[in-house]
């Protein structure tokens, strides 16, 4: 190898948080290197939002966001997000023309397509004069005596000063998902919190011997929960029957906390008490229970109705009069409706997930600089680390906000680019495979 190309900084993976860090540190004025394994860059972004792209959340206002996100230190967002919110990310697309709309609860997306995020990324990165480096495997990292890094690439050696891991989590393996960044941070004594998958679909056993499978396409809202005592959580959001399961907003909610062998407890009725009104002025009433309970709860859908009330237990009182079916019957179908408990076999794993729960132990990194507290200039930035936000912009937006602050920590050191006087030095380094 005749020589080895170096750089202030080099970031690995060119997704949402390694194109923003590579602009910000660029447009600073230091030498980048932004390199990644896949030929297309930004398709996380490309396919998100059903193609809009949901980039934030205006509930990322500069307070304290923390509740909006799942790890073992919470709190860790707290420094980055104050400090870039929502408005900040919405200037930029102003600055580039972008057009979006808010859909509901606060939830940011783009009005024509996500390819717009990417483009603006793709810009800012030519300004900052970014060194792409796509379809590049990096295949050992080691640190330099210098205080920097060598890195040993498909494209040649790389030498830089300072390194950013943005390789993300294990969500969607089709467009790129690898477990590079946790081998990585292991190599320089980081602890992984186990990956899991996150905002993803899940399964249960005996789905279609219950009938369930029936139902599947019904969207409808309702309110539920998971978890015990303070670890409790409950989300009000939409629910979508599948063929083998559930999905839609509320399970994708709940998925990022629930742990196997935990029950969900799902309200399809919520605000309403099903079984007090069922109970109350029924006497006298000529009208079937599936009539009144139809009345009564005039959000779930026909096909759902016929559905529970097949259930052995109440199949017997369908066609009875309300006035005529026991009280105790009348409690029993409310409270079935309201405290529906199920326990999930599990999800439908990485392949359909949108983000990933665990990564790299956010206590073994400084959160107002994203720099190792192991290894000196050595950063880690988004998904990759044990940080997971809600579904509605929430990790889309942690990409931009840790970015941002590793890119302002990098760029306010002093250190100039360490440019090795011999080439051999950098080639002569013990790679660790």
């Amino acid at each position: 190898m005749s020589g080895a190309q170096a750089f202030h900084t080099a970031v690995i993976g060119a997704g949402a948080a390694g194109m923003m860090c590579a602009a910000r540190i660029g447009r600073a004025g230091h030498s980048v290197a932004l390199i990644d394994h896949a030929a297309k860059i930004g398709e996380k972004i490309r396919i998100s939002g059903g193609g809009r792209c949901n980039f934030t959340n205006r509930h990322l206002n500069g307070h304290d966001g923390s509740q909006y996100y799942v790890s073992e230190q919470p709190r860790f967002v707290r420094h980055a997000l104050s400090r870039y919110t929502a408005a900040d990310f919405c200037a930029l697309l102003d600055r580039h023309g972008v057009a979006y709309h808010e859909k509901h609860r606060g939830q940011l997306f783009c009005d024509h397509s996500a390819r717009d995020v990417i483009a603006v990324l793709q810009q800012e990165c030519a300004v900052g004069k970014v060194s792409w480096y796509t379809e590049t495997t990096v295949d050992a990292v080691q640190a330099a005596a210098d205080g920097g890094f060598g890195l040993r690439t498909s494209a040649g050696m790389l030498h830089c000063r300072h390194l950013v891991i943005a390789t993300g989590g294990l969500a969607a393996p089709a467009v790129g998902a690898t477990p590079w960044g946790y081998e990585l941070a292991k190599q320089f004594g980081h602890r992984i919190v186990p990956p899991q998958a996150a905002l993803v679909p899940l399964r249960f056993e005996h789905w279609a011997e219950c009938g369930f499978d029936a139902l599947s396409g019904i969207a409808l809202p309702v309110r539920i929960r998971s978890g015990h005592g303070k670890q409790a959580v409950s989300f009000d959001e939409d629910l979508l029957f599948r063929h083998k399961g559930l999905s839609g907003p509320a399970i994708l909610q709940i998925s990022s906390y629930w742990q196997p062998g935990d029950s969900l407890e799902i309200d399809l009725v919520p605000d309403t008490d099903v079984a007090a009104a069922l109970c109350q002025d029924r006497r006298g009433q000529k009208i079937q229970l599936k009539t009144a309970l139809a009345q009564i709860c005039p959000t779930l859908p026909e096909r759902l109705l016929a559905v529970w009330l097949a259930q052995p237990e109440f199949a017997p009182y369908a066609q009875h009069k309300w006035a005529d079916v026991p009280h105790a019957v009348l409690q029993s179908l409310g409270h079935s409706l309201q405290r529906w408990r199920l326990l999930p076999s599990g999800s439908d794993g990485h392949k359909k997930a949108e983000a990933t729960r665990g990564g790299v132990a956010v206590r073994e990194i400084d959160a107002k600089t994203m720099q190792s507290k192991l290894q000196k200039n050595l950063y880690f930035i988004g998904e990759v680390m044990d940080i997971t936000g809600w579904l509605g912009g929430y990790n889309f937006h942690w990409a931009w906000a840790s970015a941002v602050c590793a890119a302002a920590a990098i760029t306010n050191q002093t250190e100039t680019v360490v440019k090795p006087s011999d080439a051999k030095e950098i080639e002569q380094l013990q790679f660790k495979a």
